[in-house]
């Protein structure tokens, strides 16, 4: 059967839940959302979350756990920006961090980022890991360049970097700016690594020019509309859960649910064999 024309079958174990986030309202959307020339501004260096951006980091924190979300993700990616680093551990970290002896490292410390938060504990939630490969639209706004990872990990110490090999950010130019052509074929890139993950369920905080230009390449076997619901813009901490599939094979992992049947062996002739022995003798 043809899939543009309906429903199609998968193995599951070739397929991979994943929820994709767009980080909260950062400093730089205030004024970049009027007027795009705004985002060449310095001062959005690396721009974290404004207050109202918090508020919907809250919501949608009260959101994963009500659905029960929190208890199925098995790994949480970020992009290593502040804005990202901070919805993260904000929405899929643990409850307030209590300091005492029996506590872990923090997710974030206390005002991280110009935050105004208290820190944020790391106990009783997915581990959270930053790569690179999801990160905006590179080059020319300030807003997207990095800190280095030495001043991250001060700030969120339960976070792992180790996925990132340069402590400064040699990804970002000044004067040259990603074309869309070269973030697509890196989001794509992102996606298949994600298959060498052994996780199934997977939540990543990007960012909407990454999304829009990585999600605009799927789809396009599909009907028009579902297309459309794939690589529409993302808001402000906007979730949205999706599933890929390995059709190429990417990954080579045997499935975890599949039994063999057959056991103890014995005599199993399928329907249509015996069907066709009673044919033969005339009954």
């Amino acid at each position: 059967m043809d899939c543009t024309s309906g429903t199609c079958l998968f193995p599951l174990h070739r397929c991979k839940t994943i929820h994709l986030v767009r980080h909260a309202q950062g400093i730089h959307n205030v004024e970049g959302d009027k007027n795009y020339k705004a985002y060449l501004n310095p001062e959005y260096f690396d721009a974290h979350l404004t207050p109202l951006g918090w508020e919907q980091v809250d919501n949608l924190r009260k959101h994963v756990r009500s659905s029960g979300l929190i208890n199925k993700i098995d790994l949480v990616i970020a992009s290593p920006l502040m804005r990202t680093l901070q919805t993260a551990v904000g929405v899929f970290g643990g409850e307030g961090y209590s300091g005492d002896k029996t506590d872990v490292v923090p997710l974030m410390v206390a005002n991280a980022g110009n935050s105004f938060r208290a820190a944020i504990s790391s106990l009783n939630c997915p581990p959270i890991v930053a790569g690179e490969l999801c990160r905006e639209h590179l080059g020319v706004h300030p807003c997207d360049r990095r800190r280095s990872v030495s001043e991250y990990q001060f700030l969120f110490p339960a976070v792992d970097f180790s996925l990132i090999d340069s402590d400064e950010d040699v990804w970002w130019k000044e004067d040259v700016r990603e074309t869309k052509e070269e973030l697509a074929a890196r989001g794509l890139k992102f996606m298949n690594w994600l298959w060498t993950r052994k996780e199934k369920e997977i939540a990543i905080v990007t960012h909407s020019g990454f999304l829009f230009h990585t999600l605009t390449a799927f789809g396009n076997d599909c009907h028009p509309s579902v297309k459309k619901e794939i690589s529409k813009h993302f808001a402000n901490c906007e979730l949205r859960s999706m599933v890929i599939v390995d059709r190429s094979m990417i990954g080579l992992e045997a499935s975890t649910t599949n039994y063999p049947g057959k056991i103890p062996s014995g005599l199993d002739k399928p329907s249509d064999a015996v069907d066709e022995n009673v044919e033969k003798q005339g009954v």
